[in-house]
């Protein structure tokens, strides 16, 4: 972090917890605990396209992850690691420098990490996550009871477009390198630069489905349109060509983990 000053004995305490070398640590597991679902959503992803089962969401990754060989250990794992990296991140918008828009991003980054690690932590303690799709048309059920309901669900659409979108740009324009040092040899280097281009863009195109659901939710006031991941996914394997185009997004996902596991080990914190 930038030597930002922090006033009091508080901001003080604050400042050394982000700089601890072991907070950097189980951060950077957070960023492994990402590669580890986003690998597990790509090749459940695939087995669909191929004519299997499963639910290619997060939940569906954390249900498959608990079910191997050490699993819990692995989920508390994420667990830890996902909290760290979210506190890490608050510390980062709260004392790490930067502009307005860099500290919005870091609180809106803890924030996600932060909810990654709440709906990790019920897999982890042997129980389920209870969302998926049925969580999506909940929440957008929810939303269409409310005043300006459609609107709402509409907007929800828009902003997850926008983070497609975003994911989509940040993959092809390459700005990810930003978030990382050299791993200081060439053929590491074009392996981070090649899963992390395809990883972010494949991930961008999946959200941006998403966001089209809610938005077809929103134009139909029917909370089934908006069925998350697992469904946009599984709506893009009953089009035509719809084998090869998931299998496409698969390997994309599959590889934003292996992005997200060299990430975790050449990560700028």
């Amino acid at each position: 972090m930038n030597d930002v000053p922090a006033p009091g004995a508080a901001g003080r305490t604050a400042r050394r917890l982000a700089d601890h070398p072991w907070l950097r640590r189980l951060a950077r597991a957070g960023f492994a605990a990402s590669g580890l679902i986003h690998l597990m959503i790509g090749w459940i992803a695939g087995r669909v396209a191929l004519g299997g089962g499963g639910e290619a969401d997060q939940d569906g990754a954390l249900a498959a992850l608990r079910s191997a060989p050490a699993g819990s250990v692995l989920l508390w794992a994420c667990v830890v690691g996902f909290l760290a990296l979210a506190l890490w991140q608050v510390l980062d918008a709260a004392f790490g420098g930067g502009d307005l828009s860099d500290r919005a991003r870091a609180v809106g980054r803890g924030l996600l990490y932060g909810a990654l690690g709440g709906t990790t932590f019920p897999f982890a303690a042997g129980g389920g996550g209870g969302g998926g799709e049925e969580a999506s048309t909940g929440f957008t059920a929810a939303l269409l009871q409310v005043p300006l309901g459609r609107v709402l669900v509409g907007l929800v659409g828009l902003a997850v477009v926008a983070a497609g979108v975003y994911h989509v740009y940040k993959g092809l324009r390459k700005t990810f390198l930003e978030d990382l040092h050299p791993t200081g040899h060439d053929a590491l280097d074009r392996a981070v630069e090649l899963t992390g281009t395809v990883g972010y863009a494949a991930k961008g195109v999946a959200l941006t489905i998403v966001g089209g659901l809610f938005g077809l939710a929103a134009l139909q006031a029917d909370p089934d349109e908006s069925s998350g991941l697992d469904g946009a996914l599984k709506m893009v394997a009953a089009q035509p060509l719809g084998t090869a185009l998931l299998l496409a997004v698969a390997l994309g996902l599959v590889l934003y983990g292996v992005y997200s596991l060299l990430r975790a080990r050449y990560a700028d914190l």
